[in-house]
């Protein structure tokens, strides 16, 4: 678990999974020779045999009036997932979200940077053989062009999975606000449309007492992006232009001071943009 602080925002985060290696089906051109070269990447988030290090995690906003949960990870009990160790998952999640502090029945808003197999599985939970919100007392938000999209998509199977089991229950709830992507959600925390990866996909910024602090959402998937920012995930829905809007957002962090807290960087997870000739570099 980590935690920063953010002025007087405070920012946890509850990992589900850690892995090294496996992640070919991401950035398949993230090889360990083509990674070799970047030093800093080391130990961190490249292990010594060049096999990137990556985490699902969900990352809760603490302000003094909200209680935020960006990004839900994979959940328990979930069916029909493209990657087999991510169906029928009996992890700790929720007890290790109540052990930092913040029972689900504590969280007064859910932020879904985008609506992905990883990003919303613990919008529900199976509870006798029903899928029911398992943040009840929380407004869910997402962007109204993202869960459009995803709603009348039928070609993709696993992605029809993830909406029944994942998001149709919870807007059947009546618990569903759909925003538009650059929604401000309360004075510390806004949205910031960075599209690419999927239609609708928004990262989530934060403001307070002087401080910046940037939660990626899937715009980067791993730091290797930064020195390669024409590296596109496979998973990219137009990787033209989340390879411009990586190399935009790049740009506009890089020496900003704005802490980085990426949803799928490894521990330390959260770090700074810099310059690094022509392409970029996280320093933690």
């Amino acid at each position: 678990m980590g935690k920063w602080q953010v002025g007087a925002v405070t920012i946890t985060k509850v990992v589900e999974v850690e892995a090294t290696g496996g992640t070919k089906f991401i950035l398949p051109q993230a090889t360990p020779e083509a990674v070799a070269p970047y030093d800093w990447m080391k130990p961190h988030f490249v292990d010594e045999n060049g096999r990137l290090r990556m985490s699902v995690h969900a990352l809760v906003v603490e302000t003094p009036s909200r209680r935020i949960v960006v990004d839900t990870c994979l959940g328990n009990d979930k069916e029909g997932r493209g990657v087999p160790g991510w169906n029928k998952l009996q992890g700790p999640f929720l007890e290790n979200m109540a052990k930092a502090g913040y029972a689900r029945e504590s969280i007064d808003t859910v932020m879904c940077t985008h609506l992905h197999v990883d990003h919303v599985g613990w919008n529900t939970m199976l509870v006798e053989g029903k899928w029911v919100p398992t943040f009840p007392n929380a407004r869910y938000l997402m962007a109204r062009s993202e869960f459009d999209y995803w709603q009348a998509e039928s070609d993709n199977a696993e992605q029809r999975n993830v909406f029944v089991d994942s998001v149709q229950p919870v807007f059947d709830a009546g618990l569903v606000d759909l925003v538009d992507t650059d929604h401000r959600i309360c004075d510390e925390v806004c949205l910031v449309p960075t599209v690419g990866h999927t239609p609708g996909h928004v990262s989530v910024r934060i403001s307070s007492e002087g401080g910046e602090a940037l939660i990626t959402g899937d715009f980067i998937h791993h730091p290797c992006q930064m020195a390669r920012p024409d590296w596109a995930a496979t998973v990219d829905y137009d990787p033209v232009q989340s390879t411009k809007t990586r190399r935009e957002m790049f740009s506009n962090l890089a020496g900003s001071g704005v802490l980085v807290v990426g949803t799928h960087f490894a521990t330390p997870t959260a770090g700074h943009i810099e310059r690094d000739g022509d392409a970029f570099r996280l320093d933690v």
